[in-house]
């Protein structure tokens, strides 16, 4: 069966067709090899990095043919089932179809019905049914209950069960957890996906060069079929330069990913970012009008990010009215969702609270985040809770969150940024420099528009 987060677009390949693409896989890992051995130049310049590294060499995928193929796949699941309506392996089938259209577009009511169709196919064949309970670990792990994730992972057994047991151990910030199974993965078969979950263990433990180095083999060793998961890996590229500052590259790559995948969400968000921090806010609006139709009939994981960008970009062009009621909207979407427990967003609330930097907002972001870090312990999300804290007066706590954060030895110029205001807050001037210069060698860039557009604060 196809992995869960890959769109049904497939080309047969021959043994001897895999082989050539093995060995041009190779060559691509050493070059990238190389050109970190020459090192200095490529962290400096933008430039460094060819082309080829993040270069799609496939057919690209029209607008539209992920949604229409996967419709096309869920009816003939759907047609089969007609026949047979508690066939569990046909159940199963349906199910990931379900879950790769939830991902594919966002939209949350894909989720619970693959979640409901999983459970199904359990109940009418409960053994030896790995597709089935991949599905309920998604399901899960997208909810952010990332032991269930995990331990449906463990009863599934699989390549695709050990990606859930990476990302899900990171979002925990089990980073140790993370690496192991991820070792497991590549020592199974090095490919994109197992180049790229390793990627996100090295960034977690501030390896970014690895990190680099293995998000081109993973490109380098990409095959047609694994079209979502080669936008994936270029999307991260295109993240991790972006906040070393390299935007002309960033933007490339993101450009590149929706090429290969017109309107994938994150990259056209990742993207509308840079442009607002570029300045170019007709292009940044574009974008994000092109990530979903925001409809309250139709809840999408997306929409408070689409509107938390439109808000930034009316508040930077003068239009304090239209921001403040984008960020309503965007604030009644996320209680919404917290409230009902579903699928999470508590730390993208008390973000937004947070932004909005009313002080009564203050102690129910601060509540939020202690909620949270019971469920997620990654450095994004103790990053917030820092935030809550010091904004609360509670330095001391807010300090050993950002040195809990910053232990692994994360890059990131936001975390720097963050532990510099808190140290001087504390009167700790020697170590707020220290940050400050630790911020300024991650991303020279990092200036107060980039904090207000990457919504840092204060």
């Amino acid at each position: 069966m196809q992995r869960a987060q890959e769109p049904l677009i497939t080309r047969p390949t021959s043994w001897r067709w895999r082989r050539r693409r093995a060995r041009s896989g190779l060559l691509g890992a050493i070059g990238a090899g190389a050109s970190l051995v020459l090192g200095i130049l490529f962290w400096s310049h933008a430039a460094a990095t060819p082309r080829s590294a993040y270069h799609y060499r496939f057919e690209r995928t029209p607008r539209g043919a992920v949604k229409q193929a996967l419709q096309g796949e869920i009816e003939f699941y759907q047609a089969r089932l007609t026949y047979d309506p508690n066939s569990g392996l046909n159940l199963a089938a349906l199910a990931g179809a379900y879950l790769r259209m939830a991902r594919a577009t966002g939209d949350l009511r894909w989720y619970l019905i693959a979640e409901q169709t999983a459970q199904r196919s359990v109940a009418s064949l409960p053994f030896q049914n790995n597709g089935a309970l991949i599905v309920l670990a998604r399901v899960a792990e997208a909810r952010h209950d990332f032991q269930q994730a995990i331990s449906l992972a463990r009863r599934a057994g699989s390549a695709e069960a050990l990606s859930i047991i990476v990302t899900s151990n990171l979002a925990m910030g089990k980073i140790d957890e993370a690496a192991r199974a991820a070792g497991i993965l590549i020592q199974g078969g090095a490919g994109l996906t197992s180049y790229t979950l390793q990627s996100l263990v090295e960034l977690a433990q501030g390896n970014d060069e690895a990190a680099v180095a293995d998000l081109q083999r993973a490109i380098a060793s990409e095959e047609p079929d694994e079209v979502a998961s080669s936008v994936w890996a270029r999307t991260l590229l295109g993240r991790l330069h972006y906040r070393r500052g390299r935007l002309r590259l960033a933007a490339d790559i993101y450009r590149e990913a929706l090429a290969v995948l017109p309107q994938y969400p994150q990259a056209l968000i990742n993207l509308a970012e840079l442009e607002i921090r570029r300045g170019h806010y007709r292009l940044a609006a574009q974008h994000l009008s092109e990530v979903v139709t925001v409809t309250k009939a139709s809840p999408n994981i997306y929409d408070h990010a689409v509107l938390r960008g439109l808000a930034r970009l009316a508040e930077l062009q003068g239009d304090h009215n239209r921001a403040a009621a984008l960020r309503r909207d965007a604030e009644t979407r996320l209680r919404q969702d917290a409230a009902s427990g579903q699928f999470g967003h508590r730390r993208e609330l008390a973000r937004l609270l947070l932004e909005r930097g009313r002080p009564e907002d203050i102690g129910e972001a601060v509540a939020l985040m202690e909620a949270e870090v019971h469920l997620r312990r990654d450095t994004e999300t103790l990053d917030v809770l820092a935030w809550a804290l010091s904004r609360a007066g509670r330095l001391g706590e807010a300090q050993q969150a950002m040195q809990e954060a910053l232990h692994t030895g994360v890059h990131d110029a936001r975390l720097f940024y963050r532990a510099a205001t808190i140290e001087r807050s504390l009167g700790h001037d020697m170590q707020a420099k220290r940050f400050l210069e630790l911020m300024r060698q991650t991303d020279p860039t990092f200036d107060e528009r980039a904090r207000l557009v990457m919504g840092v604060g204060s």
